[in-house]
């Protein structure tokens, strides 16, 4: 995608070489001859349309959790059953936006995870935020995630949760997974490279 915005952009301004045969030494301000006609103009990138992007992150988690199920000699669940669709505000207290933005989320990536002694469900994380220390967050999906596989793998935490006590740990926060039903956590993960510590909003 990237490699070949550089070639649409160049045609576009109504250049007659190809960009493969220029030079970047070749390449300075004032290159456009005067009077030089653009070519019809469109767009470099395709926009990613959200319901697309969101049902391939689904098969992308789906295929995660089947091979990581694989290599534990299990089988995956079966697929949950459909959610109801409520209306606005059935069978939820709604918030305010002010409510909403108290809630700081942030991107972190996992710096380190192990299993928590006498726990089956639980896993203690290191989770850097961009912050001068990363957080201590314990989370309940050892159940769904082996601890090596999450090293390294960027995931949202809610940042200004209080801290509690878990089996002697200190939990700095709280991990962002879907649930649905009594399936396995899901954890929410990104198809775009996010930087860490950057806020959802």
């Amino acid at each position: 995608m990237i490699t070949q915005s550089c070639a649409k952009i160049w045609l576009q301004l109504g250049m007659e070489k190809h960009p493969d045969s220029v030079r970047v030494a070749d390449l300075h301000w004032g290159h456009l001859e005067p009077g030089q006609k653009l070519r019809s103009v469109g767009g470099v990138f395709p926009r990613a349309e959200a319901k697309a992007s969101i049902e391939r992150m689904k098969e992308l988690e789906n295929e995660e959790l089947a091979r990581q199920l694989a290599l534990l000699g299990k089988t995956a669940p079966p697929p949950p059953a459909p959610v109801a669709v409520k209306a606005p505000g059935e069978g939820t207290a709604q918030i305010s936006i002010d409510d909403f933005a108290k809630v700081d989320l942030r991107v972190g990536i996992v710096k380190s995870a192990v299993a928590v002694k006498g726990a089956d469900k639980l896993l203690h994380l290191s989770v850097d935020i961009g912050e001068e220390q990363p957080r201590s967050i314990v989370a309940g999906i050892a159940l769904a995630y082996k601890p090596e596989a999450l090293v390294g793998r960027k995931v949202v935490i809610v940042a200004n949760l209080a801290p509690r006590k878990l089996r002697g740990l200190e939990s700095q926060g709280m991990i962002v997974a879907a649930s649905v039903g009594d399936g396995l956590p899901v954890l929410a993960s990104f198809l775009e490279d996010v930087p860490v510590g950057a806020r959802l909003k």
